[in-house]
């Protein structure tokens, strides 16, 4: 199965986002990446594969299952800097200039991500997934000054457009042993 597309579903309950993936799953020849509890009481399901089919599982639970509904989202051709990330497994071994974006929901972090590493050229470090985070996630990444600060505004920039943004930041000469605190 080719995965160029990533759908998710942020849901308020437990129980609604196991049945969410048990929708996705049935609804779609979909891959399941993730499925589990995160805090603050919230439930994600994150599944990959082909744009139609990703967008059909995703939009059958969350019409399904509207009621416990925080967030979803489908990014076709997602970048495949995303995937790493994702699972922690980021090969960066020399930190530039640092930037980091904070978001108050899984998916908008997710999509700010991905707009960030296609708006510049910048490689991303991290996307750590509300756990021991009170249901906030956050992402990292590093480049060069100026383009680490067009990526982090980019990604920022959608999640401020759905009301989710913690806070963003560029630190331009961070000390290497930030490095090793987050992978």
């Amino acid at each position: 199965m080719e995965m160029n597309s990533l759908g998710l579903i942020e849901m308020t309950s437990i129980a609604a986002g196991m049945q969410a993936a048990d929708i996705m799953l049935k609804t779609s020849q979909v891959e399941l990446i993730l499925s589990r509890t995160i805090c603050s009481g919230k439930y994600i399901v994150l599944i990959g594969g082909e744009v139609a089919a990703v967008q059909s599982a995703v939009d059958a639970a969350a019409n399904q299952i509207d009621f416990a509904v925080i967030d979803t989202f489908v990014i076709p051709n997602v970048h495949k800097d995303i995937f790493p990330a994702l699972s922690g497994h980021s090969d960066v071994s020399l930190l530039e200039a640092l930037g980091i974006i904070e978001s108050f929901s899984v998916a908008s972090l997710i999509e700010g991500a991905d707009a960030a590493v296609k708006a510049a050229n910048v490689r991303i470090i991290e996307i750590r997934l509300a756990m021991a985070l009170g249901g906030k996630a956050f992402c990292t990444l590093t480049g060069e000054v100026a383009a680490v600060t067009s990526a982090v505004d980019a990604g920022a920039k959608v999640i401020a457009d759905k009301g989710l943004l913690v806070n963003k930041i560029v630190i331009a000469q961070p000390r290497p042993e930030l490095l090793s605190e987050m992978i």
